[in-house]
C-alpha cells in the first residue's frame, strides 16, 4: 500500500519554496526552484504517487490552480489567517513555511478557499471585480468634492453636481474673498474643476464598464436565472455568479447564508450567556449585493413576495426613513429583509444544478 506525500509550497514572485513530506511526517525533499509552471512541475513529478498540494491563498493563487492541479492526486488553497502556526511557532523563514504547510496539510488542518476551474470564469469574476472597483473609485471621488464644498459651508450632494450645467451656479456659492470681491479665489476653483475632471472620467469609465459587464451576463443562462429573482438585477446577478461560482461548494443552505454574512453563528463559553448573531468576517460585496436585492424587494412592494413580507416590510421601511432610521440599520434591524434575504440565495442556489459548472465541493465556508 502506498502512502500519500504532501507537497508544501511557499509561493513568491520569483521563487518558490517547496518541501514534501511524509504520511508520517518525515521531510523527504525540499526545493527551491523559478515561479514557472515548467519548473513546478518538474519538481512535483520527482514526487511518488499519490501525492497532494498545499499553498496559500494569495494573488498567484487561482493561476497555480489552474495549471496544477491535474498533476496531483489533491490540491487545496489553504486560507492564510488560518496557518497561524507558520506565523506564531518558532523561527519564521521560507523554506520553513513551505514545511508547516505540508504538515498542516498531513493533518487536516488546513481551510480550502474556493477556486473557479476555468480561464473565462476567472475573467469574468475579474470583470465584475473591476467594475466595483470603478463604483468605489467614483463614489470616493464624489466623497472628496462633497467634503471640499462642505468645508466652505456649501452643503451639497454628488446629485446637485453630477449634470455639468448646474456646476457654475455652485461655484458661485464659494466663499468671497474680502480684498478682490471676486466670487471664488483661484486656487480653490482650479481644486473643484480638477476633482471634477478625475470624477468625469471615473463616472466615464464606471458607465462603460457597466455596459460590457451586462452584455456578459446576458450570455450566461444562471445569470439570467439570477436576474429572475425579485430585486436582483444584471450587475447583481453577475456579482453572485462570480463570486459563488458553483452550488457544490456549500454542503447546506445553512452554509450559504453564513458566507454571505446573513446567517447565524453561535457563541457560548462556560457558564455565560450565549450569543446569537450574524458572523463578523463575510464576503462584504455579497453580502451588500443580497442585502441591497432584498431591500429593493421589500421595498417595491413586488407581488413576487408573500404579503406578510412584501407590502408589510414596505411600509415599515418608509415608517423608519421617516423617522430618521437610515437604510443599511433598517436592513439589519428588519427581519422580513433577512427573511427576503435568506429566500432570494436560497432560490438561487436550489435551482436545477446542471446549469451550473459544477466543480468539486471545497467546504462549507471557504472564501475567494
Amino acid at each position: 500500500m502506498k502512502h500519500d506525500h504532501f507537497i508544501g509550497i511557499d509561493v513568491h514572485c520569483q521563487f518558490c519554496e517547496i518541501a514534501v513530506v511524509t504520511a508520517a511526517g518525515q521531510v523527504v525533499q525540499r526545493e527551491r526552484c523559478a515561479t514557472t509552471v515548467a519548473a513546478l512541475r518538474e519538481v512535483i513529478d520527482q514526487v511518488s504517487r499519490p501525492r497532494q498540494l498545499v499553498i496559500e491563498e494569495g494573488p498567484l493563487a487561482g493561476w497555480l490552480w489552474r495549471e496544477l492541479h491535474t498533476e496531483v492526486e489533491r490540491m487545496v488553497v489553504s486560507d492564510p489567517r488560518r496557518n497561524r502556526l507558520i506565523a506564531k511557532d518558532g523561527d519564521k523563514d521560507d523554506d520553513l513555511d513551505a514545511e508547516k504547510l505540508a504538515q498542516l496539510l498531513r493533518g487536516g488542518f488546513v481551510k480550502e478557499v474556493h477556486q473557479v476551474e476555468s480561464l473565462e470564469r476567472a475573467v469574468f469574476k475579474q470583470q465584475v471585480a473591476l467594475y466595483h472597483h470603478r463604483v468605489r473609485q467614483r463614489v470616493r471621488e464624489s466623497l472628496r468634492l462633497t467634503s471640499l464644498f462642505r468645508q466652505h459651508g456649501v452643503m451639497i450632494r454628488e446629485k446637485d453636481y453630477v449634470a455639468a450645467e448646474d456646476r457654475p451656479a455652485l461655484l458661485e456659492r464659494l466663499p468671497v474673498t474680502p480684498v478682490e470681491r471676486l466670487p471664488v479665489t483661484p486656487v480653490l476653483r482650479d481644486l473643484v474643476t480638477a476633482l471634477w475632471t478625475s470624477y468625469d472620467a471615473l463616472v466615464e469609465q464606471e458607465e462603460a464598464w457597466r455596459k460590457r459587464l451586462v452584455r456578459s451576463a446576458q450570455a450566461d443562462d444562471v445569470v439570467r436565472r439570477f436576474a429572475e429573482l425579485p430585486g436582483v438585477s444584471w450587475i447583481r446577478a453577475a456579482t453572485l455568479l462570480a463570486y459563488l461560482d458553483t452550488p457544490w461548494r456549500f454542503r447546506s443552505k445553512s452554509a450559504l447564508w453564513k458566507y454571505l454574512g446573513i446567517g447565524l453563528e453561535r457563541q457560548h463559553s462556560g457558564n455565560g450567556p450565549e450569543h446569537l448573531g450574524v458572523p463578523r468576517r463575510a464576503h462584504r460585496l455579497l453580502k451588500s449585493t443580497i442585502l441591497g436585492a432584498a431591500l429593493s424587494a421589500v421595498t417595491q412592494g413586488t407581488t413576487r413576495l408573500p404579503t406578510c413580507i412584501g407590502g408589510g416590510a414596505n411600509k415599515a421601511y418608509r415608517r423608519s426613513w421617516r423617522g430618521g432610521m437610515w437604510p443599511a440599520r433598517w436592513r439589519r434591524r428588519c427581519g422580513a429583509c433577512g427573511k427576503t434575504a435568506a429566500r432570494t440565495a436560497r432560490n438561487g442556489w436550489a435551482w436545477p444544478r446542471p446549469l451550473w459548472q459544477r466543480s468539486r465541493c471545497l467546504g462549507e465556508d471557504g472564501c475567494s
